[in-house]
Order: structure tokens, then C-alpha cells, then sequence
């Protein structure tokens, strides 16, 4: 299955009451529709927001209580969510099912949510039936209030980069196959900013494809986002001749590193500092190429856009930059991802160092471990499985269950560990510890890297390996800096633990 990556997300959330404060109001209006492009010179059907592909930069400061209006001019249900914004005292606003009723056609809906004590780079998409392969996504900034220092020079500017694999075949055609039991197989290509690969390669672009150009001024210092949007594939991200200097990922500082490259995962994303300190006698590739995968077959999934300095002196053209030489090694791509860690001593979204929060001398209520196989035939089609369930969206979100006291739509049973059974579909869910302290390890036996995702909250990536996870392995647990985010992968065979509150 190449560089497919499985996408798992759960929602967890408490019904506290939204509390807004006096903290202003941010307000937006996203409508979705179809409109036709052709990002990879067939024209189809894609997903529009407010009449563009991708859709607009929602841009607003910590503690900012956010209003967003989505009005649903698609031709079946609609939900959006906010990958990465923590849902503080507002799980129901997440936009995904099990918390929000799907939003019907010609119907609008309101979110109303607070980015409280947060910061950094995060993206928005539809949720339901696949649509996110047919685009409605964009980037979520959150910028820091004035008072609080960046722990880096201001930059000269603020660029967004949304990279992603692309199908021709809309997410309605990718749904039913994937109902029938087929795989999604090799993407058509990989987009960046919506638009299809410059031709660098005559053989392998055809004529005719718009591709994307980011415009930079010599000697500066851009702060460059990058969100991986895709479905299923890993991509390599680098910037010909460019060092990549980490400074954030999904709302929190790290340590500053140089990176010729980065791997970035299914729902990831970064912001890098990149100064333009190159010359110009050209302008220059920016990449992002499928991972894990055989490098001859996949040739046409790779992402290509052109970074053009001001006073370049001609087009780029020659070979891409090389990506990291290991299409079937993770390790690699494991260091990488350990090696990224969490600014200690800087301020985050409030004047006191992220690091102040020991989790490493927390005590841990519960654990669980999550096994996932490789898909298996439940009631004649494929299901993936974490302990040996699939799980069945209930009629009623549960919010809304526990609020109306329904009984039936949820049980409290999802297993703490794997169990020996055969596998099935079931609205279990894990009954976890009120303000408990909990220790996830997901455990991918299947064969393909797998994204980890805890919607509407954060996680300390404390822990990653290949083989199964055994009780020994908390000694190598990363208990003072490890990187807090919300997305994180799990490499084939092996295992990631996780800390969250």
C-alpha cells in the first residue's frame, strides 16, 4: 500500500458550560460549495470555500473568541473542525460526529469556541464522507498577543504551504470504492496550495498545469507554515538550497533545529523560520515528495512549487533536491521525529516557560493500549479496528445524549487493552478518569504508518519504537521536553505512547 497513512481520530471532551469572557470576537463566514478546477489538468469536481480552492486564512490572536458561520451549499451533510485548536469547555464545537450533528444541505450552522492560552499554526477541513479529498480546507493561525515574546526575531513575514496527495477521482468515487473494499491506491499527484506540480520533468508534468510561486525578498526571514491536508500520504517537505529552522509545531515552541528536510504526516503540521540567504541567479524548487514508497513508481506523486527571489535571475529548472535516501527504512524518519522537542524556556501563549508543566512527575491514572491490525471483513466489508473494534458513529452525539440522559447511544466499555476476540462494529468508547493523567500507546501491527490524531486536545509525544511496546520501554520515555501536539505517527510494526490530561 506505499506511503498510505491511516487516519484515526478521537474526540474527547467535557460538558463544562462555554465561557467567553470579555476577550474579543473574531468572525467568519465559510461557505462551501462545488466549483470545477483542474489541479492536475483534468478537470473535476472539487470542494470550494467562499468560492475559492483552498479556502481562506482564519487569522486570530489568543484568547480570541472565534464565530464561524459555515453555510452548506454541497449536496449531502457537512461538518467542520478545527485540527489541533483545543476545545477547551467546548468539545461540541469540534466538528466532528460523536460531539456535532451533521449540518444538512442548504442549512447553516455557528461555532463558537475560544482559542484560550493558545498559539501557532493549524488547519481547518470537512470531516465527513472523505470530502476532504475533494479540498474545504485551509489554514487557522493563531498569533501571539503583543505582549508576549516570540522566543525568535519577528520574521519578516508569514507564508502558508498546504501540501497534500490528490486523487482525480472525486471523495464521493474514493468513498465507494473504499466501500467495496478496495484501496484507495496510488494518488494522481500531490498539490501544493491547490495548485499541480511545476513542470520540472516534461515527461513526468504535462503542459498546461498552474503551479504555485512564493515570492521572497533576499536576506529576509519568512515564518513558513506547513500543514499536510492530504488523505493517506506522507510527504518529505524541503526547499532547495534552504535550511528548514523548526520553530513551532501545532500551537507549541520547540527547540530551534536546522532540518534540510522534514517528514511531515497526514494532518501534521509545522512553521518553519527560512531566511533567503541564497543567491538569485535562479529561483528555486520547494518539494513535497510521497515517503516510504517505491521512488520509480511514485515518480509523478511529488508536490513541486517555485520560490522566487526578487531580483532572480531566471527560472529553475535541473533535477529536484534529493529527498532522505531510506524509501523503506524508518529510521530515519523515527530519529527525525524524536529528535523534535519542546522549548522549555519559552513563553507560549502566556509569560511563564511551556516547560513549567512537569508531566513527567505526574502520576498516570489510566492506560490504555490501542492495537490496530491490518483491516479485516466485519458483516462482509473491511473495517480497521483499534482492540478489535470499529468503531459505529451513534444517532445521537454524545453530548447530546448525555445532556437529553439517552440511554443506549454510547457504552463505557472500549477495552483498556487488547482483547482475544474476533473483530466487530460497536459505539464503545473509553471511559477515562475525570481530570485524570492518561498514557495512550497505539500499537500498529498493521502494514502501512498510521496518524494519530486527539481531537480538540494535545498530547506529550513521550515515546516511539519499532516492535511491540513492552512495560520496559517506559525507560526510554522522554519525560522532561518531549513536544506537545495533537498528531503523531505510528510507524509500521511499531508503537508511539503518548501523555495527555
Amino acid at each position: 500500500m506505499g506511503a498510505l497513512c491511516l487516519v484515526y481520530w478521537i474526540s474527547i471532551g467535557l460538558l463544562l458550560g462555554l465561557c467567553l469572557g470579555a476577550d474579543p470576537f473574531a468572525n467568519f463566514n465559510l461557505e462551501l460549495s462545488y466549483i470545477t478546477a483542474s489541479p492536475l489538468g483534468v478537470p473535476q469536481q472539487v470542494i470550494a470555500i467562499n468560492g475559492k480552492f483552498p479556502g481562506p486564512v482564519l487569522n486570530v490572536t489568543t484568547n480570541y473568541n472565534v464565530v464561524v458561520d459555515v453555510k452548506n451549499k454541497l449536496d449531502e451533510d457537512v461538518l467542520i473542525t478545527w485540527s489541533g485548536i483545543q476545545m477547551r469547555r467546548a468539545s461540541w464545537q469540534d466538528g466532528v460526529l460523536g460531539t456535532n450533528c451533521p449540518i444538512p444541505p442548504k442549512w447553516n450552522w455557528t461555532y463558537q469556541f475560544q482559542v484560550k492560552d493558545q498559539i501557532g499554526s493549524f488547519y481547518y477541513f470537512p470531516s465527513l464522507n472523505m470530502q476532504r479529498a475533494s479540498g474545504g480546507f485551509g489554514s487557522f493561525v493563531v498569533t501571539n498577543r503583543d505582549i508576549i515574546p516570540l522566543p525568535f526575531a519577528i520574521p519578516d513575514g508569514d507564508i502558508v504551504i498546504l501540501i497534500g496527495d490528490w486523487y482525480t477521482r472525486n471523495h464521493t468515487a474514493l468513498r465507494k470504492a473504499l466501500d467495496n473494499g478496495e484501496e484507495l491506491g496510488m494518488p494522481d499527484g500531490v498539490l501544493i496550495n491547490g495548485k499541480g506540480p511545476y513542470r520540472y520533468n516534461t515527461t513526468l508534468v504535462q503542459d498546461g498545469i498552474v503551479h504555485e510561486t512564493i515570492n521572497v525578498d533576499p536576506g529576509k526571514t519568512y515564518r513558513i507554515r506547513v500543514h499536510n491536508v492530504g488523505v493517506s500520504t506522507c510527504l518529505n517537505f524541503r526547499i532547495q538550497s534552504h535550511n528548514l529552522l523548526l520553530a513551532e509545531t501545532e500551537g507549541y515552541y520547540t527547540s530551534q533545529q536546522n532540518y534540510t528536510s522534514m517528514d511531515v504526516h497526514v494532518g501534521q503540521s509545522y512553521s518553519f523560520l527560512v531566511t533567503m540567504d541564497q543567491n538569485a541567479s535562479s529561483d528555486y524548487y520547494i518539494v513535497a515528495s510521497a515517503r516510504f514508497v517505491n521512488e520509480s513508481l511514485w515518480q509523478r506523486v511529488t508536490g513541486v512549487a517555485v520560490l522566487h527571489y526578487s531580483n532572480s535571475k531566471g527560472k529553475v529548472s535541473g533535477p529536484l533536491p534529493d529527498p532522505p535516501n531510506d524509501a523503506f527504512d524508518t529510521t530515519y524518519s523515527l530519529n527525525q521525529a524524536m529528535s523534535i522537542r519542546q522549548n522549555v524556556s519559552a513563553s507560549g501563549a502566556r509569560p511563564n516557560p511551556q516547560g513549567s508543566f512537569h508531566y513527567g512527575s505526574i502520576n498516570v491514572t489510566d492506560v490504555y493500549v490501542l492495537k490496530s491490525l491490518p483491516p479485516s471483513k466485519i458483516d462482509g466489508k473491511l473495517h480497521t479496528t483499534y482492540n478489535g473494534i470499529s468503531f459505529v458513529n451513534p444517532d445521537t452525539p454524545i453530548k447530546l445524549a448525555d445532556a437529553y440522559k439517552v440511554k443506549g447511544a454510547y457504552k463505557l466499555d472500549f477495552p483498556s487493552k487488547p482483547l482475544e476476540r474476533a473483530p466487530s462494529r460497536d459505539r464503545s468508547i473509553i471511559n477515562a478518569t475525570y481530570k485524570g493523567f492518561i498514557e495512550i500507546i497505539v500499537q500498529n501491527n498493521d502494514t502501512v504508518l498510521q496518524t494519530f490524531h486527539l481531537d480538540g486536545y494535545s498530547f506529550f509525544v513521550v515515546g516511539m519504537g519499532i516492535g511491540e511496546w513492552t512495560e520496559n520501554n517506559r525507560g526510554s520515555y522522554n519525560r522532561w521536553d518531549a513536544i506537545s501536539r495533537s498528531t503523531v505517527q505510528v510507524f509500521a510494526g511499531g508503537w508511539t505512547a503518548v501523555i495527555t490530561s
